[in-house]
């Protein structure tokens, strides 16, 4: 068996203020931002996955954060010359950065498409002023508008950022957002609810959030707006138009390897061992300062049991609207799909599953109701 594509996550951990939404590791800026330590760090990091490479290029590297463009071009650059110097690229790598749709960040626009980034992602959110506040969001729907504009023209790539359920937001205004966001014409838009997660400061305090009602509203009529305007949606909350899809989210949604380096970073990594597939997760330690620490520990790994790899790769695969190769479930996991076929069928006859042999595709039932056909492949 051969070993699945490979990718490249790096995380840049800092922002300008923590937004009260967000429960990634993001740590706000206080002083000047140690780029060239932070970078040092993130090479000694890669070095030591080295070994897991096994003679791989890389097909995708996804720079995440945080906020990445608070790092310069030169030390993105730097970054990306020393990770090709390293591991070897496909001719047609995708670089992916998150960029935030602030002046001082469209200032850096050019530079980051000359160090090689060819994929511009910007987190917008809203392009309403009351929607951006109640976010705690520091910029603004017109600062949005133009750093869109100005990214379309520079990059091979455009993808924006769009949240709904917003607090206060009524259908209407959602709807509107989303059709700002079509009419800057990206060519992928990554569209989902706000939800509130533990440990942030939406949780210790929640705001007031549309009713169901709205909410499924606003999921309906959006996705025929998107469908409309040639957004194809192949992810739960991602819509492409033709040839656009993000390629380094697909290769996590198959299964794919994965390096993770920076603060806080995961990693997913695949080896055979006496003709048997083993899955690896790997963790970075969280905190900036103890990752750059030089004799920091790096963070830890685990294995995941092969009773659990089924569900594992079901977990990933069952997001993508178009599902799966059947055959691609023995190649990642090592697991025949014989196994499973008393699984398949029930979901089949629950009309979570599409009555496909070749491939395992989620019927758009299954799609609304994913943790119940994911329930279905749960060990034991």
């Amino acid at each position: 068996m051969s070993l699945p594509p490979l990718s490249l996550y790096v995380h840049i951990p800092w922002c300008v203020r923590k937004c009260p939404y967000c429960d990634f590791n993001s740590h706000a800026q206080r002083d000047e931002l140690p780029e060239t330590e932070y970078v040092d760090a993130l090479l000694v990091d890669l070095d030591a996955e080295l070994d897991e490479v096994q003679g791989r290029p890389l097909q995708s590297i996804f720079i995440g954060g945080g906020t990445p463009s608070l790092f310069s071009p030169e030390a993105i650059a730097r970054l990306l010359h020393e990770i090709e110097q390293r591991i070897p690229f496909v001719d047609a790598i995708e670089i992916t950065m998150e960029a935030n749709p602030g002046t001082f960040e469209q200032a850096r626009f050019r530079g980051y498409r000359e160090a090689g980034v060819n994929r511009l992602s910007i987190g917008v959110q809203s392009f309403n002023t009351d929607s951006l506040k109640a976010l705690g969001r520091i910029h603004n729907g017109d600062e949005a508008i133009t750093a869109a504009r100005y990214a379309r023209d520079l990059f091979p790539r455009l993808n924006l950022d769009l949240m709904h359920g917003l607090p206060g937001q009524s259908p209407e205004q959602a709807l509107a957002d989303l059709q700002q966001a079509i009419d800057l014409r990206p060519d992928h838009l990554s569209w989902y609810q706000l939800t509130i997660e533990p440990n942030t400061e939406f949780h210790a305090r929640p705001p007031q959030l549309p009713v169901d009602e709205a909410l499924w509203e606003i999921q309906e009529r959006g996705q025929q707006l998107l469908e409309r305007s040639g957004y194809h949606q192949y992810e739960i909350s991602a819509y492409a138009q033709q040839g656009c899809q993000a390629r380094h989210n697909i290769n996590y949604w198959q299964f794919g390897d994965y390096i993770g380096i920076g603060a806080g970073a995961h990693g997913k990594l695949t080896r055979m061992k006496d003709g048997e597939i083993q899955i690896l997760r790997r963790h970075k330690i969280r905190q900036p300062a103890a990752y750059m620490d030089p004799i920091r520990r790096l963070g830890g790994e685990n294995r995941v049991e092969q009773e659990d790899l089924g569900f594992e790769f079901m977990l990933n695969a069952m997001r993508l609207t178009d599902g799966v190769d059947a055959n691609l479930l023995i190649e990642r996991t090592g697991i025949d799909l014989v196994k499973f076929s008393p699984i398949i069928r029930e979901a089949k006859h629950k009309g979570l599953l599409e009555d496909y042999d070749t491939k395992i595709v989620p019927t758009p039932q299954g799609r609304l109701f994913l943790n119940d056909l994911l329930t279905l492949f749960l060990p034991g």
